[in-house]
């Protein structure tokens, strides 16, 4: 690992850092969900005490900003701080809405358009129109440097939730066009994100709901409508707990009958083909607008599901709203995806109240409206245990998070290509999870956790664990303008590069204080100890040089490293 590289008291220095953390470790070790003091470590008291006022502090706005953003950065805690509250903040970002795909969902191609074409010329048009390269780098552009971070963050908890992956299909403007309906509806209703992805034409494919005939229905597209985008596998009690039989065993939310006959329900559909050709042509599909009836596929017949009927002889639309309606009103959607959002957001062990709260939400907005997202949004982020108490806080940063937290903490501005060549290698990329079940699964237990879940550290593994320190160190100690990832791609049309905020940090080294103050409010939301704070003034006094602002940077640098390397900022509490 790269940390070799460190002088002998710098790296003293780190170890006694990461004592202080409680011992250090690798994040899958942490303590998410676990009382942060059954561990033996130190955390700050909650923000917000009986009978005091509710403003938010900076600290509990990093708190906020790592839950509901793409990471602190000085400007979005000074701005929540001057809005006054976690509600004031969360209603504007309701008003924003900057980042889109359309451009890129704009220019659907058949799969034959890069024939002819050799050597750079055939490599440029399979990235452009065939991989997620373009995808990735809008993401990672996005989540940087666009105001609309809470619409953002909420579509990426979205995209894990319901899953459609670029590992399966290959298609820019399918995946562009795709995403597009979760950064729009993130905020709207969530049977309108059932209704945008059950018709769209890569969801069609990734889950073969596409060309279904009622000879054969096939199955794929039903189930998983049913067990990971709205029911879950067992009934649910509004808190999210399972209902069981007399024996303890979890009751089924729904039967491989539902299944069949939901799938029945679902023939019949196909893709729009560019430029009008026939449904013969299946190297003209349009992944940019929603699947056509095929009448010929479709079973007229009647069907049963969920205890709900369709009549002989419906149409096919009368069909589709007919499954959406029964999978949005059945009692177990709630919970099951309010706990799927609170653990993408806040804390990977939601207690069954926290979850009960929030589902109720989601059924009643308060105006009679069910599966509103925004309300359901807000209960998430405004609860009590996120914004102050919770018995198992936190939970361990994913990739994605990791790289856009500590970019924004830095200060850098990116077309996000930069970031692209980082993320595989720690585990995760955007739009690409191994399978519909998403990058990891949600009950991945922690270990030693006492019956506590930690979804994100099925990711680490030593080889995962070693790219995210080394991606750690390269971004702080070899954090230099002039490493390759950062410089501006020629074969790529629009690409600008990454440029490094040192500028700020470099200056905040020649006043120490000031400098782990800031510190320990971008990634430690103001948590850190005295002893903590002493183990990283160690570590830059061990940076030494004749020239006044290079040692200033390498200060800043080895202090973030420590910093950004440590439980207390992997593991978000």
């Amino acid at each position: 690992m790269r940390i070799a590289y460190l002088t002998s008291t710098a790296l003293l220095s780190a170890t006694l850092f990461l004592s202080a953390c409680g011992g250090g470790g690798s994040p899958a070790t942490s303590a998410e969900g676990a009382p942060a003091r059954a561990r033996g470590e130190e955390t700050a008291p909650p923000l917000v005490q009986p009978g005091e006022s509710a403003r938010i502090t900076p600290g509990e706005a990093a708190r906020l900003a790592k839950q509901a953003s793409f990471g602190p950065t000085s400007e979005l805690i000074d701005h929540m701080v001057a809005l006054g509250s976690a509600e004031a903040w969360i209603d504007q970002q309701f008003t924003l809405r900057s980042s889109t795909y359309a451009d890129i969902a704009a220019k659907p191609v058949g799969t034959n358009h890069c024939n002819g074409k050799t050597g750079q010329e055939l490599t440029d048009c399979n990235r452009d129109n065939y991989s997620v390269v373009p995808m990735a780098m809008r993401f990672y552009a996005n989540a940087i440097g666009r105001d609309d971070q809470l619409r953002q963050r909420t579509a990426f908890a979205l995209s894990q939730i319901l899953v459609a992956s670029d590992l399966e299909v290959h298609t820019t403007a399918g995946l562009a066009t795709y995403n597009q309906i979760l950064i729009d509806n993130a905020l709207g209703n969530y049977r309108d994100l059932l209704a945008g992805i059950t018709l769209n034409p890569f969801m069609g494919n990734f889950l073969d709901m596409g060309d279904s005939h009622k000879s054969t229905p096939n199955e794929n597209y039903a189930r998983e409508l049913m067990q990971l985008f709205s029911l879950g596998t067992a009934l649910l009690n509004p808190d999210g707990t399972r209902q069981v039989d007399a024996a303890g065993a979890p009751l089924p939310a729904y039967s491989n009958a539902d299944v069949k006959e939901v799938s029945r329900a679902l023939t019949g559909w196909t893709w729009a083909r560019l430029d009008g050709a026939p449904f013969s042509d299946y190297a003209k599909l349009d992944y940019t607008k929603p699947m056509v009836v095929n009448a010929s596929r479709f079973d007229t017949g009647a069907k049963a599901f969920l205890g709900k009927t369709i009549p002989a002889g419906s149409s096919q639309q009368a069909n589709v709203d007919a499954v959406l309606d029964a999978v949005f009103h059945h009692p177990n959607t709630g919970p099951f995806v309010c706990k799927r959002l609170i653990q993408q957001l806040v804390t990977a062990n939601p207690t069954p109240a926290y979850v009960a709260r929030v589902s109720a939400k989601f059924a009643n907005n308060g105006a009679g409206v069910r599966g509103d997202m925004k309300a359901v949004i807000k209960a998430v982020l405004t609860d009590n245990e996120a914004r102050a108490a919770s018995p198992f806080p936190g939970k361990v940063k994913e990739p994605v998070l990791l790289a856009t937290s500590l970019a924004r903490a830095i200060g850098f501005t990116s077309d996000g290509y930069a970031l692209y060549t980082r993320d595989s290698a720690m585990g995760q990329r955007p739009f690409s999870a191994q399978s519909v079940f998403n990058y990891y699964p949600y009950d991945f237990p922690l270990p030693l956790g006492d019956g506590a879940v930690s979804p994100v550290s099925k990711l680490m593994t030593t080889s995962t664990s070693i790219s995210r320190h080394n991606f750690i160190y390269d971004w702080t100690i070899a954090g230099e303008q002039t490493r390759g990832e950062f410089q501006p791609q020629a074969a790529i049309v629009g690409s600008t590069g990454t440029k490094l905020g040192w500028t700020t940090w470099e200056a905040l080294a020649n006043n120490e204080s000031q400098l782990l103050d800031r510190i320990n409010l971008l990634l430690l939301n103001s948590t850190m100890t005295a002893a903590q704070r002493q183990a990283l003034s160690s570590a830059m006094a061990a940076f030494k040089n004749t020239d006044p602002a290079l040692q200033a940077r390498r200060r800043a640098q080895v202090a973030l490293y420590v910093a950004a390397s440590s439980p207390l900022f992997q593991v978000d509490r």
